[in-house]
């Protein structure tokens, strides 16, 4: 159970999440009461919050960690949907699909989840416009984030496979540091190839190839990626 000290720095956190951000006063007021012990979590690494057929009621908020979200083919292969950090949110309301039904969503690391019961959510985007705006947007902005990631995933071979989406993960978790992006995910060969459906074997023969062109450096769960080797392949 999370003390309240804990409680409160979750209630400091809520104005960064970006459907929160620069809302009227007397709307984060009344989001932040939803704040209470019962409806927050504190999981461990590899914990599965939800199975296609155990879906969650409600919206779920990132406030410390990462999650992943996948979903399986008939033959078990694991295909990664997206990632989620600090900030991120997944879920379903009556009046707003996230796009999230036939997930798995797995923690990446010991992380912390807010969640709001879709009766207690639904009242604020019929009582506040903005607030719904704001998760039409969010709604637009998945759409096609997914739509680029299975365009590219279906159309490349398995080395652009590879390296477009250790672009992708290098953008939104990267650190630069001389001329590279330093993905700060701890990342085994077999997570990322359950993250686009290839075997392990495969990748990490594709991941030495990329090494021995200088494209990325790996080591023991690292991988840096090298900026303009990688955008001019991709481009």
């Amino acid at each position: 159970m999370l003390h309240d000290e804990a409680m409160e720095n979750i209630t400091s956190f809520l104005p960064q999440i970006k459907i929160f951000e620069s809302l009227p006063a007397e709307v984060m007021r009344e989001i932040e009461q939803l704040v209470t012990r019962s409806n927050t979590y504190k999981l461990p690494k590899n914990y599965i919050l939800q199975t296609p057929d155990d879906e969650r009621n409600g919206l779920f908020f990132v406030i410390a960690g990462k999650l992943r979200l996948y979903k399986t083919n008939s033959a078990g292969k694991q295909h990664t949907v997206c990632i989620l950090s600090e900030g991120g949110m997944f879920g379903e309301v009556e009046t707003f699909s996230l796009g999230n039904r036939g997930t798995y969503v797995e923690t990446m690391e010991d992380s912390i989840v807010f969640s709001i019961p879709t009766e207690q959510f639904e009242p604020l985007l019929r009582k506040y416009s903005e607030l719904s705006l704001r998760f039409l947007s969010e709604i637009s902005k998945r759409l096609r984030d997914q739509e680029e990631l299975v365009e590219k995933l279906v159309f490349r071979d398995l080395r652009g496979k590879v390296l477009y989406f250790l672009n992708r993960l290098s953008k939104k978790f990267g650190i630069e540091e001389n001329g590279y992006r330093k993905i700060d995910i701890p990342l085994t060969h077999q997570e990322l190839a359950n993250m686009i459906g290839a075997t392990r074997e495969a990748v990490s023969l594709t991941l030495q190839e990329l090494s021995n062109e200088g494209i990325i450096v790996t080591s023991r769960r690292m991988v840096m990626i090298h900026i303009e080797k990688a955008m001019k392949e991709l481009a």
